[in-house]
């Protein structure tokens, strides 16, 4: 597959693991950042390599061999960025553009290896899964912050949005993946939240409570 194709196989498993059905033309020119023209070109050629079943006007959806080759990618992806932040200390907001570079490269031997090397990790920096050599994840119980009641606790397991600027924003609020959040107060006005986390009280916007992952421990 080209560079090109392998970005396509990945916004559409992505997308489809958001919406659970078919993924329209214009959904993925969005993510994509192109034309509807431009994408509906790809589909065709990804249809030909059986990667994905398209129907003009009905959507697209992968493959058994497309959604396996896009878990691929996503495992090369989430290791480096595992490798990038563990071993070479990087931040967790400067990791994602470089793992978009790597997770392109060809190798199943190295990144065999890479896995081996990490200690085989089931989540990336962000919380987010990683597929195992044959394609298979370990899935957590997890719910949005937004989502908890007051006085319950949950820890932080992952970030719904992991762009460069939240992670900054949650760095500053010194929150991060194991981070204890208790819920102190919920305003029935906007829905900002008054949580506590490590021993200091702040409050958080709607936004920032629907974009953090937590595992409820009370």
């Amino acid at each position: 597959m080209t560079f090109s194709e392998e970005n396509y196989l990945k916004a559409i498993y992505h997308l489809t693991a958001v919406t659970d059905t078919e993924v329209s033309t214009n959904a993925i020119a969005e993510t994509m950042e192109t034309k509807a023209s431009s994408v509906t070109d790809m589909l065709r050629k990804l249809a030909e390599k059986n990667l994905v079943n398209y129907k003009k006007y009905q959507g697209v959806s992968l493959t058994d061999t497309g959604r396996l080759s896009a878990k691929m990618i996503v495992r090369k992806h989430r290791l480096w960025e595992v490798f990038l932040v563990d071993k070479l200390n990087f931040a967790w907001d400067e990791v994602h553009d470089i793992a978009e570079q790597l997770e392109h490269i060809k190798s199943e031997q190295l990144i065999n290896k890479l896995d081996d090397f990490l200690g085989n990790p089931t989540e990336d920096p962000h919380g987010d899964p990683i597929p195992n050599a044959k394609g298979q994840i370990v899935t957590i119980e997890k719910q949005l912050l937004s989502e908890l009641a007051e006085k319950q606790i949950g820890i932080c397991v992952g970030v719904k949005d992991s762009s460069a600027d939240f992670l900054k924003y949650l760095d500053k609020q010194e929150i991060a993946l194991g981070s204890k959040i208790e819920i102190v107060f919920k305003e029935s006005f906007d829905l900002s939240t008054k949580i506590k986390v490590n021993g200091k009280e702040l409050t958080i916007s709607n936004k920032i409570a629907n974009n953090l992952y937590v595992k409820v421990v009370q």
